[in-house]
């Protein structure tokens, strides 16, 4: 071992604080207490939290709220397949993070020792790269690559494995200055043939999504859809790409879609598709474009070379970031009388009446007051966060986004994301209202982090939207198996008391005329907050009740 310089422990800390590191999530183990001791003395913040599908989904958060790439530290073993829920959903979303395991010591590699796992299995399907630092020498130049891989192209996770006898053997380096995305934009003639495919088009529409997005390309994006009139819609929990009040704004395409937005899609003949990569979900199980001929002119930009042609094969495809292309195609000329004039017009009329919450659904609390209440008081710049299940209908169709990085929800669909997700927010924008929204099922999977934001004083708000039941799969059950309820029963806790018990603030909302008072209370308090809210079963969607779609599955 070598005696002079740093340990590896500090030189991870070290890189970590040269590529502007201000926080990091973690749930602690001793194959890595060297990196922990060499927090203790740097300033970024250790954030430990109560799980480690909680600490790496914070860090997907974080990612996918900055474009810089999260953090998280976890222990070997069970800690690393604890948080791969995590490096899934920057997979799927396009987030940039990077996920460091501590590791068995180098000379017992390949004996199956206490906790050993091949790292390169585990996350080599999910992960852009995984490496082990061999050298407490070679960190700053494994980190810096970390990073630069992270951000790259289509960003995603990174795993680096840490020998736990690395982390204490000392070297003499210094760390690799901040590493900086590449960008890139479409060339002169892929301009003019933009130009010339789009004044060609009678039904255009653009469609918004992925990652690799900024503030300044989400409004240059406004400004091109106003310049050339055209209709603008975006992909499943991509929102926050474009002001839903906007009057080119068409609607999300994900799960629920509005009916009028499908024919939209369907009638388009030139479909720009901006920044993502029209996946299962927007794309309504791969059935709104054919495969691999779209059977339309499709203008596809992506930041990764290797999604172009992926599984729509492209008239024209621009490896680009959304912004490149933005700025490259801002002085591009709009026909002066456009064959698809008024058509922006009418898409937003038909998504506006859309998100008009209902009037009643069953039960003692509407959540179409409840929604409507929150529209008409929450800032524009409050940030949303949610999991998955039936709940998540009342943010994606009911609330309006107005402004870039408000919304944290992950488009590969992972349960209990809400909450951590949150946490993340809260503690990157303590001035800002972050709300998180959860269902009883959703909760539970990682409640327990309401200990970390009560902890780490990040007063976050949780709405646990509570119906007795795993209400997403119960839907699907009873049109399937109508009657036959089997494994999607819960027996729920007094989420209050157990906010009040974490040391926050809770309160049981079981009318729709306690809701608002109480949001205010909790919003007064000072602590993070849990707002019960107890659903009737019978509301499993916003315009189905649980009776309903039982009787429709008994008909089928």
């Amino acid at each position: 071992m070598q005696t002079n310089g740093k340990t590896g422990g500090q030189l991870i800390v070290d890189a970590l604080e040269a590529q502007g590191v201000e926080r990091v999530f973690c749930v602690p183990g001793e194959s890595y207490l060297a990196v922990l001791d060499a927090l203790h003395d740097s300033p970024i913040r250790t954030i430990n939290a109560r799980h480690e599908s909680g600490a790496a989904m914070m860090a997907e958060a974080e990612g996918k709220l900055t474009g810089r790439p999260g953090i998280c530290f976890v222990t070997r073993g069970p800690g690393a397949t604890n948080a791969a829920p995590g490096v899934h959903v920057a997979q799927q979303d396009s987030t940039p993070m990077i996920l460091f395991i501590g590791q068995i010591e180098r000379g017992m590699r390949g004996r199956d020792a206490f906790q050993e796992v091949d790292y390169t299995l585990m996350f080599g399907g999910m992960a852009k790269w995984v490496a082990e630092i061999d050298s407490a020498d070679r960190v700053p130049e494994m980190v810096s690559r970390a990073f630069h891989t992270a951000l790259a192209g289509r960003p995603g996770p990174v795993v680096l494995v840490l020998p736990e006898d690395m982390l204490v053997e000392t070297a003499d380096v210094a760390a690799a200055r901040s590493a900086q995305p590449v960008d890139s934009a479409p060339t002169p003639a892929q301009v003019a043939e933009v130009g010339r495919l789009l004044a060609g088009a009678k039904r255009p529409l653009v469609i918004a999504g992925g990652s690799r997005w900024t503030e300044d390309a989400v409004a240059s994006l406004h400004v091109f859809a106003e310049t050339f009139a055209l209709p603008v819609a975006v992909t499943f929990r991509r929102q926050m790409l474009f002001d839903h009040t906007h009057p080119n704004y068409a609607g999300d395409i994900g799960l629920g879609i509005n009916p009028k937005l499908v024919t939209l899609v369907k009638d388009a003949d030139v479909i720009l598709l901006l920044g993502g990569r029209f996946s299962e979900v927007p794309s309504q199980s791969y059935g709104l474009l054919g495969i691999p001929e779209t059977g339309k002119t499709l203008i596809h930009v992506h930041p990764g070379a290797e999604e172009l042609g992926r599984v729509y094969n492209p008239d024209l495809a621009i490896n680009a970031t959304p912004g490149g292309f933005l700025d490259a195609v801002a002085g591009l000329e709009a026909p002066a009388s456009p064959a698809w004039a008024g058509r922006a017009e009418t898409a937003h009329a038909a998504y506006t009446a859309w998100s008009e919450p209902p009037a009643t659904i069953p039960g003692d609390v509407q959540m179409g007051a409840v929604m409507s209440w929150l529209r008409d008081t929450l800032p524009d710049d409050a940030i949303l966060t949610n999991g998955a299940g039936n709940y998540a209908t009342w943010i994606h169709r009911f609330w309006r986004f107005r402004r870039f990085a408000t919304q944290a929800a992950p488009v590969c669909g992972s349960m209990g994301y809400g909450l951590p997700a949150a946490v993340a927010a809260k503690l990157l924008h303590p001035e800002r209202d972050v709300v998180c929204f959860a269902g009883d099922g959703c909760f539970q999977m990682t409640g327990l982090e309401f200990g970390t934001a009560v902890q780490e004083g990040a007063n976050l708000i949780v709405l646990v939207i509570d119906n007795g039941m795993y209400g997403t799969i119960r839907m699907h059950q009873e049109r399937e198996y109508p009657g036959r309820v089997s494994g999607t029963a819960l027996t729920n806790p007094d989420f209050a008391a157990l906010a009040r018990a974490y040391g926050g603030h809770g309160e049981t909302v079981e009318r729709t005329e306690e809701f608002a008072p109480a949001f205010e209370r909790a919003r007064a308090s000072g602590r993070p907050a849990i707002l019960h809210v107890r659903l009737d079963p019978e509301a499993l969607t916003p315009n189905r009740s649980l009776s309903d779609i039982r009787a429709a599955g008994r008909q089928r």
